[in-house]
């Protein structure tokens, strides 16, 4: 997985409530089992018309947002079903940061796993924010997950919580595979000692 220390880059507003899982990559694109490729097609049906044409009014469509970071959105954001195709997508475009006031819990859980940092604001914040998102070619954010703040284009800064070892796992890059191959050496002394007494298994 890739490292999350700190990130410089465009934010994007989406001031909406409930988008849910289904609108962040709808069912017809879930046949892959691969993380790649999906970032074309991430809110497919809000950014294109029906003949694949690009919807010029939707946000990721206009100039200063097509190579966004970082979304801010509304509350609730990632709810629907659990597919984990939902922060491929997101990872795949570009989006390394979501933040929000709230998150569908597997959908948090499963941001961390894949990379892409969600960070949990209050409606006050969240309102500062959708506001820096909104100046375009200006809008841009400044994560600093080892000091926990998101620095605003006015120079201000907003703190924010998270549970300290997912923060490890994002600085270090270690998905669920990585921490279990950080015990590689201790698994392979079982498994001999495993052989060994038990050589008929």
């Amino acid at each position: 997985m890739q490292k999350f220390d700190k990130l410089r880059g465009t934010a994007a507003p989406m001031d909406m409530i409930n988008i849910d899982t289904d609108k962040i990559i709808p069912k017809n694109f879930l046949k892959t089992i691969k993380r790649t490729g999906l970032g074309k097609n991430l809110f497919a049906e809000m950014r294109y018309n029906e003949d694949g044409s690009e919807k010029e009014d939707f946000i990721l469509n206009k100039p200063a947002y097509r190579k966004a970071e970082v979304l801010v959105a509304g509350d609730n954001f990632g709810c629907g079903s659990s597919r984990e195709h939902a922060p491929w997508a997101l990872l795949d475009f570009g989006i390394r940061c979501v933040i929000s006031t709230s998150f569908a819990d597997i959908f948090y859980n499963n941001c961390f796993k894949n990379g892409v940092l969600p960070i949990q604001v209050t409606p006050e914040q969240l309102a500062e924010l959708m506001d820096d998102a909104e100046k375009g070619s200006n809008a841009v954010l400044e994560i600093d997950l080892e000091n926990q703040t998101i620095g605003r284009p006015n120079g201000e800064s907003i703190p924010f919580e998270i549970d300290q070892f997912r923060k490890h796992c994002m600085i270090n890059g270690l998905d669920d595979i990585g921490l279990t191959l950080q015990k590689d050496d201790k698994i392979a002394a079982f498994e001999g000692k495993r052989k060994s007494g038990t050589p008929w298994a």
